[in-house]
Order: structure tokens, then sequence, then C-alpha cells
């Protein structure tokens, strides 16, 4: 059963059995919102939004998981590969990003989750964007965020998974939906601080 998210919620991240997540994939999916008007179609411009995942060590970001860098230094977290145009909206997933929790090194503690809009459109001129969570193991959905509402920026902190109590703990995942404005994660560092 999939939790939908609002900003802020946390789900913790164990298996109904009790038992804990060894392996989990973050999706994202959009979708070009529709243009109107006469000019439509001369106008309309591929959209790419881009998935990372910034592996923090305390507030030290260590590594970074992104379409020009796709596995962390330790294989632990691994992007399935760059989409320049989106398109799969409420359907399967259009990037995915691949976190093995059993191999995650023990001094990262938080792993977030950015999307940017590369191409520098802003989210107004995107539709049925989501950011969700599948327990790579059985291919459960289990926690899916929502880009709801478009809005001027041009990129979204969406969720971070998180050891409880810090080192070692069970991982945890928090719905963030944070608004930001930049065209790839390195915008985004300043401002991800403030999210740990």
């Amino acid at each position: 059963m999939t939790v939908n998210l609002a900003k802020g919620q946390r789900i913790n991240l164990s298996k109904s059995d009790g038992g804990e997540l060894s392996a989990v994939r973050m999706g994202l999916g959009w979708q070009a919102a529709p243009r109107k008007g006469l000019l439509a179609r001369l106008t309309a411009k591929e959209i790419d939004l881009d998935a990372s995942a910034v592996l923090f060590a305390g507030r030290e970001a260590v590594d970074v998981v992104f379409f020009q860098h796709l596995t962390s230094d330790d294989g632990s977290v691994r992007h399935t590969g760059d989409n320049l145009v989106g398109g799969t909206g409420q359907g399967g997933d259009d990037e995915s990003i691949l976190i093995d929790l059993q191999r995650v090194p023990v001094h990262v503690d938080q792993i977030l989750f950015t999307v940017n809009s590369f191409t520098g459109q802003t989210f107004a001129e995107v539709q049925n964007a989501f950011c969700r969570l599948i327990d790579e193991t059985n291919g459960q959905e289990l926690a899916r965020y929502t880009l709801s509402g478009g809005g001027p920026y041009t990129a979204q902190i969406m969720a971070k998974v998180h050891r409880e109590g810090g080192t070692g703990g069970a991982w945890q995942m928090s719905a963030i939906g944070a608004p930001a404005t930049g065209r790839t994660f390195q915008d985004l560092l300043p401002v991800l601080s403030s999210h740990l």
C-alpha cells in the first residue's frame, strides 16, 4: 500500500513483516504541461528534469549521484540514466536512483533527493510530476510525493532518506517538498543544509 506523503511528513522504511528494507528506488516522473493558444505547437519546448541524490555525513556533502556521475564512489547509490524529455507522468519513472541501503557507508546518515529543471523551465510548465520510493526487492511502491501546483521555481528539494538517530540507525524517509532555484544540484548546495 502506498503512502501519499504530504510536505514534511516522515515514514519509517521498514517492511510490513517488521524487517528492514535493503534496497529502494527513488523514481521521478513528469510531463510537459500542454500549451494553449495558436502558437502553442511552435513554442513547445522539451523539459529536461534531472534527479540527483546528495549523500551527507553529518552536515558535509561527501558524494553525489546525478546524470554526470551515475554511481556513488562506494557503489551503494546508482542513477539509471538521464531522461531528456520526460513524458511518463502518472505511469512509470522517467529517471530512477537505486539505493542499496545495506551498502551505504555507516558515516553517511542522510541522502537528499533533488529535482532540477536543467532546461530552465519553471514547474508551472510541468504536470504530473512525482517522486516515489519503491522497495526494489519486490517492486512495491512505499511512498509517493506529488509536485502540486507548479510554481515559478526551477528546482525542488523533494525528499530524504536518513538514519533514525544518526549513524547506524534504521532508515526513514521524509518528504520535504521545498521549492528552490537552480539548473543543477550544485546550485542547491547552499540551501540543502537547512533540510538536514
